[in-house]
């Protein structure tokens, strides 16, 4: 916003090298943070700025408190041909996949089909980043994971899962994306209800029960009970398969188990994510992109609708809060 003294335009550069800068001055490796600013430059470019430098100072308070590994190496191995594990030694999620996902390609190209597990990690915080990267590839990239227990069961009134996000992206026939969505199984992100309990505003129905398990419209009742899946027992279904293969799978902790994302201290995160790689042409050939160009087409013949995370055109410069830049400077010196 020109002339709001509040908001400054920055340069994504300059983001990406702040935040990495400022990792490093709280004792991560160099190439491990820059793998994290690259995430967290995306985040802001996107526009999904939860993702980005919201999240700058977690990662450095917890870096030097330990929360984080910002030395670690991650451990890559095949326990199967078609099975590519990674160990993220309780370090960062960016880096882990970073060294996990050459190997994945390999394996789908060669195999048709290929399973990443990211093992044992600090948040991943924006799961589209990942899935993103494989279809640029020329791969489907699904993607899974979970979080904190905010979201009750149907009926219920304790949180047992998380958010539990999935995310999809579909390569084009020329390259790069032809679509992609990153979503959450539950019905609004919780930041949505915080959000409205500091400005005193109400909440819709349908978003949270309260205590008792009752539905509720006053964010503060929200807030001291638990999120509802998105459409209801189909969400919750939905938030469970995540929580299979995202905790399950890759033998890292529950939803339940996992404590305050943000918090400066306590254990580690030791959160897992999971990927499906699909060649998009293994079992059709070009029938592929013909039946994806069919709704493409089916979509775009219409004004005002469009495929999620198509035509998407990022920025050099984007405007953020001053205060918050602020901060991001001060952390990196």
């Amino acid at each position: 916003m020109a002339g709001d003294p509040q908001k400054l335009t920055v340069s994504l550069a300059e983001i990406e090298s702040v935040a990495k800068q400022a990792m490093v001055a709280h004792g991560a490796a160099d190439w491990i943070a820059a793998e994290v600013a690259k995430a967290v430059r995306k985040a802001e470019a996107t526009g999904n700025l939860i993702c980005g430098l919201y999240y700058l100072e977690s990662y450095c308070t917890q870096l030097r408190s330990g929360r984080v590994n910002g030395i670690v190496e991650p451990q890559v191995s095949k326990p199967k041909p078609a099975l590519v594990k990674v160990d993220a030694g309780l370090g960062f999620a960016q880096p882990a996949f970073a060294r996990g996902l050459p190997v994945a390609i390999e394996t789908a190209q060669d195999m048709g089909t290929a399973s990443l597990a990211i093992c044992h990690s600090h948040t991943c915080t924006s799961l589209g980043y990942f899935t993103e990267q494989i279809a640029q590839a020329g791969l489907i990239g699904i993607g899974f994971t979970n979080a904190s227990a905010v979201v009750s069961p149907p009926g219920g009134n304790a949180a047992v899962l998380g958010t539990n996000p999935m995310a999809l992206a579909v390569p084009a026939k020329g390259g790069g994306v032809a679509f992609q969505f990153d979503q959450s199984t539950s019905a609004v992100a919780l930041g949505k209800i915080t959000m409205a309990a500091s400005a005193g505003e109400s909440i819709p129905l349908g978003w949270a029960v309260d205590a008792e398990g009752n539905p509720t419209q006053d964010p503060n009742a929200a807030l001291k009970g638990s999120l509802v899946s998105t459409g209801g027992y189909k969400g919750w279904g939905f938030g469970l398969m995540v929580e299979v293969l995202a905790a399950a799978v890759t033998g890292s902790v529950n939803s339940l188990d996992v404590k305050g994302l943000k918090a400066a201290d306590g254990p580690p995160h030791d959160l897992g994510q999971f990927y499906l790689l699909i060649d998009p042409t293994g079992y059709s050939g070009d029938a592929f992109y013909d039946r994806l160009s069919r709704v493409s087409d089916a979509v775009a013949a219409q004004p005002e609708a469009r495929l999620p995370g198509s035509q998407r055109e990022l920025p050099e410069k984007v405007t953020i809060d001053a205060v918050l830049w602020e901060n991001c400077q001060a952390l990196a010196q």
